[in-house]
């Protein structure tokens, strides 16, 4: 997008020579208000040049640009930063993702600045429409620029690429153990569209194999086929006519693989039993001494299941899904890879950091060839395996999902889902209300992208602070949505906000 030229006072700020020689850009997160954005940021240009100490004004531009252009040079060069220009009404990822670039470009100011020399002194301000500009000021205050959005809360919509959600609530995928052969049916269509009814924004499947020998039991969602499709179509299309956005979880269990349904007590099942062999895994180490021991994944045995993953996410296309979301984490296959306690291989695939995220980045890529780029991606994962730092080999650890969210970030993921644990029987997990949040917030403001948090969420006030305080962009529910499939609507009500109420239930609104 080009910036218009201000040469008022002699100072071009679209930067022909200056600005071109060192390939500055600017570039505006707008989504559907471009024409805005541009008004705005071109305005917000002006109050710093246009002002009435017009020659002050362009012996200190110019003094700076001199200075911090070859600040911002290294910057842009070294890290791939853009500076973002954040329009008003901006989605939260794209002001966070204009927060962190802005946190970066500040240091380039400031360092720039204080070569130059400058003194510090005000520009004035600039106010767009219903927005507010944090000090355009030249000098020492070094800010650059922000255009404020309305605070986030539990019921304000949110914008991921092409796909708009009503509120910040989701239906977390919980497994129902229903299907047969991996079909769907109308036990998910009631369970699934019922959710969608009570006013959730996106209301995800349980994790869907994909791969029959992918599911966790024998009565596992699959999309390992094509005739999976027409089932789910006609719940997707329920789940959109209620205003829900629908998702589809993607999963393979891994050495997690032939066990029993949790009622029927969760062991391993032999082919008597409804089982399968093998099963699979990235090293040959079974989850619990009672369990199978898989049979480790050769290079090829790893391209077919990355395919996998891409041919479902065509099928969940193909079935009217808007969002996939990548299952990797709770100790299935592909957080066994990511875990040093479970991936013990010494080929390009296990040791490193690197070579044990690889297969997940893999996936992501696989995946992104056949998913829309206008519709969103999201990865769960474990964010901490739990276990104490004397474990020998270490656990996966927060630090390391940060490091995992930056790298899938520019491969096309748009949110992390952070859950945990799962990785090993028997670890001390201190669970309480709202514990893996701060997982979501560290993801969060650590590796600058969108998360979802999970886990002991359950009352209306709780999720609205997660959201308010910037600790997450959605809640995802799971147990108390089982309790109650209308929490959305209750919430809304308690939180005195219009909530997503059907027509043929308006009657029942209080007020």
């Amino acid at each position: 997008m080009r910036l218009a030229s201000h040469q008022k006072y002699g100072f071009d700020l679209g930067a022909q020579a200056a600005i071109h020689q060192r390939h500055l850009q600017f570039i505006f997160v707008i989504g559907h208000r471009a024409n805005a954005a541009q008004d705005d940021a071109c305005a917000a240009l002006r109050c710093i040049i246009h002002q009435q100490a017009a020659e002050r004004a362009y012996r200190d531009v110019r003094k700076i640009a001199d200075h911090l252009l070859e600040h911002l040079d290294a910057l842009f060069q070294a890290e791939e930063r853009t500076l973002f220009v954040i329009a008003k009404n901006r989605d939260d990822q794209a002001i966070e993702q204009g927060r962190a670039a802005l946190d970066q470009v500040q240091v380039a100011v400031r360092n720039g600045i204080e070569g130059a020399g400058v003194e510090g002194h005000d520009r004035g301000g600039f106010r767009s429409q219903g927005g507010s500009v944090s000090d355009c000021h030249i000098g020492k205050c070094y800010k650059v620029l922000m255009v404020q959005s309305d605070p986030a809360h539990l019921f304000a919509p949110l914008q991921i690429r092409e796909v708009s959600l009503r509120n910040r609530i989701g239906v977390s995928p919980m497994c129902e153990y229903s299907s047969v052969d991996g079909f769907a049916n109308d036990w998910h269509l009631v369970h699934l569209g019922s959710r969608a009814v009570g006013g959730a924004a996106m209301v995800m499947t349980e994790a869907s194999a994909v791969l029959a020998e992918g599911r966790i039991s024998p009565q596992d969602l699959g999309i390992w086929t094509d005739d999976h499709i027409p089932m789910l179509a006609r719940i997707f299309r329920f789940i959109e006519e209620q205003g829900a956005v629908p998702a589809m979880q993607l999963a393979h269990a891994g050495r997690k693989a032939s066990t029993a349904a949790p009622w029927n007590g969760g062991g391993p099942l032999n082919e008597a039993e409804q089982g399968w062999r093998p099963i699979v895994a990235p090293s040959a180490l079974p989850f619990s001494p009672a369990s199978i021991t898989p049979e480790p994944l050769d290079e090829a045995g790893i391209s077919r299941v990355g395919q996998a993953f891409a041919d479902a996410a065509r099928r969940a296309l193909e079935a009217g899904a808007k969002i996939i979301e990548i299952h990797s984490a709770h100790g299935y296959l592909l957080h066994e890879f990511l875990s040093p306690l479970s991936n013990t291989r010494n080929d390009a695939y296990g040791g490193s950091f690197e070579n044990r995220t690889r297969f997940l980045r893999e996936v992501v890529h696989a995946i992104r060839q056949t998913w829309p780029a206008g519709l969103p991606l999201f990865v769960r994962i474990s964010a901490s395996d739990w276990v104490s730092a004397d474990w020998n080999p270490r656990g996966w650890t927060i630090e390391d999902s940060v490091c995992l969210a930056k790298q899938l970030h520019p491969l096309g993921v748009d949110l992390i889902d952070c859950s945990s644990g799962g990785a090993v029987p028997n670890v001390k997990i201190p669970a309480g209300p709202g514990y893996q949040v701060p997982f979501a917030e560290q993801v969060r403001k650590e590796a600058g992208l969108p998360t979802a948090a999970v886990g002991m969420i359950t009352e209306p006030e709780q999720a609205d602070q997660i959201i308010r305080t910037g600790q997450a962009d959605l809640v995802f529910l799971a147990r108390e949505l089982l309790r109650d499939p209308y929490w959305p609507l209750r919430a809304a009500d308690q939180l005195r906000q219009n909530g997503p109420w059907p027509k043929q239930y308006a009657r029942a609104k209080r007020g």
